[in-house]
């Protein structure tokens, strides 16, 4: 006679398989973000560079015609704003820095340049030494932290971001901290119900995704104020 197996049973192995197939397409989401990427960069990125280096000898043979300069340098205007539109998307879809330069760089400059565009006082604390971590770990990484300055910028009505990261034996931490209106007073102030969902849904894959790591991500009121969002993921064993 078999012996019935307990619903709680069934539910974490609902929740277990339900990780795992999250964790599996988010990692083919990451690798097709990633062709794409490279596909604008090899593909539109050549033929864009060639056609400016193009139309720049073009203008040098053109005869002396106020209309005729004009409309080459409307063209070439335009045709720069493609090459830095391409560029953007690029970066949007896969930030190569990650894979180049390594997690350290990557996650100090996003900082930089998010408190450059937004005129945000933006500082990080990184481990003098590349982080010791999977890959994987510092794809998660990347991502949380930029949908973490996102929903700032949205929603918090920041003046300052501290982002703090510790690599240790056993884990990598990341903390997200800023003096903005808190969670209660951004959850009731959203522009709209869509833009709520987009912080929910955004902070709840980022928390899959951890999870998926074994990890966590929790969010949390700042202790002078603010909000504060902590990421932990543990380091595999060594083999």
């Amino acid at each position: 006679m078999s012996v019935p197996v307990p619903p709680e049973h069934h539910e974490a192995q609902r929740s277990a398989d339900l990780s795992e197939l999250l964790g599996h397409v988010h990692t083919c989401w990451d690798n097709e973000r990633r062709s794409l990427s490279r596909q604008l960069h090899d593909s539109l990125g050549s033929s864009l560079t060639a056609l400016t280096m193009h139309l720049g000898l073009l203008m040098q043979k053109l005869p002396d015609d106020q209309a005729l300069q004009d409309r080459a340098g409307h063209m070439k205007k335009l045709l720069n704003q493609i090459v830095e539109t391409n560029r953007q998307m690029q970066i949007k879809l896969w930030n190569d820095k990650l894979e180049f330069l390594g997690v350290r760089v990557a996650l100090g400059e996003l900082v930089e340049q998010f408190g450059q565009q937004h005129n945000i006082t933006a500082r990080s604390s990184l481990p003098d030494d590349e982080l010791d971590c999977p890959r994987s770990h510092g794809i998660v990484l990347l991502h949380t932290l930029e949908e973490a300055l996102r929903n700032i910028v949205a929603h918090a009505g920041a003046t300052e971001v501290d982002v703090i990261v510790d690599d240790n034996e056993d884990e990598v931490m990341m903390t997200v901290k800023d003096n903005g209106v808190g969670l209660a007073a951004a959850a009731t102030t959203a522009a709209a119900p869509a833009g709520a969902d987009q912080v929910k849904f955004g902070l709840r894959m980022a928390r899959e995704r951890a999870a998926y790591l074994g990890g966590t991500l929790t969010l949390a009121p700042g202790h002078a104020g603010g909000a504060m969002l902590t990421m932990i993921l543990p380091k595999p064993p060594s083999t």
